[in-house]
């Protein structure tokens, strides 16, 4: 079958951002694309951090800057195209999240979410568009969730962030497509990252980020446009969220206590 995506199999050279390479899948993704022997320029607020994946790698670039600074973004954008020549694949990794039920919403740090999850990636899209659109090739990946495939309690507001996300995967890949750019949709299970160190409840399937990273990468090899792993946990995942609500909702309900 044709995959959906022109395959990426090659990675010698590649121009690569992360957004969000300091920590968990970012990080393992940097290290990942560095040592298939990508140019890979990572993002993130905390220098130090991400100094500390890029390490003394040559092809390494370290560009830091807060994702909310709508101006910084096209700086960092500009400084990497005279470095790199441009950008061939950026991929969104950073996120906010925080366990909570609906009725422990507080709306600033909920705005602050949103901000992070949602409203970066439309700047960062905005940032790179053009000049792909441009040369009429580029590759767009976006980390969304299982999180967003239904209403999942404890996920009051990086839940919708991530379904949002998913939306807007979809109807990239209907306007670039057919323009020559490829767009990924990760939608990951749980793996171990900060983020998740949050929850306190089991975590099935848990994942490594070098294993979500490896996931990521033979996805975007294959041409995939959904990528999800691991697969034992999010095809069931994709059969809950086919189920009627009459039959979804107590099941879901199970999975906390009120």
């Amino acid at each position: 079958m044709q995959p959906l995506n022109a395959p990426i199999r090659d990675w010698t050279g590649l121009r690569v951002w992360i957004i969000g390479a300091s920590s968990g899948i970012g990080a393992a993704l940097a290290t990942e694309a560095l040592q298939a022997g990508a140019r890979v320029a990572l993002s993130a607020r905390r220098a130090d951090r991400l100094q500390a994946v890029a390490g003394t790698h040559p092809q390494a670039l370290v560009e830091q800057f807060d994702i909310l600074d709508r101006d910084a973004w096209s700086q960092r954008h500009a400084h990497i195209c005279d470095t790199f020549g441009g950008v061939d694949l950026i991929i969104f990794c950073a996120a906010d999240y925080r366990p909570e039920r609906s009725w422990e919403v507080d709306p600033e740090r909920a705005g602050q979410t949103l901000a992070t999850n949602l409203g970066s990636v439309y700047t960062g899209l905005a940032t790179v568009l053009p000049a792909m659109l441009a040369r009429g090739n580029g590759s767009i990946a976006i980390v969304a969730s299982v999180a967003g495939y239904f209403g999942l309690p404890n996920a009051s507001v990086y839940g919708p962030t991530k379904a949002a996300l998913i939306n807007l995967a979809e109807l990239l890949y209907v306007d670039l497509r057919p323009r020559g750019l490829n767009v990924y949709l990760i939608n990951p299970g749980f793996v171990q990252t900060p983020l998740t160190a949050k929850n306190e409840f089991t975590m099935p399937a848990l994942q490594t980020p070098t294993e979500a990273a490896r996931a990521i990468r033979h996805g975007i090899m294959a041409g995939r446009f959904e990528i999800h792993f691991p697969r034992r946990f999010t095809l069931a995942m994709k059969l809950v969220r086919w189920l009627p609500y009459r039959l979804r909702f107590p099941l879901v309900s199970r999975l906390v206590r009120p």
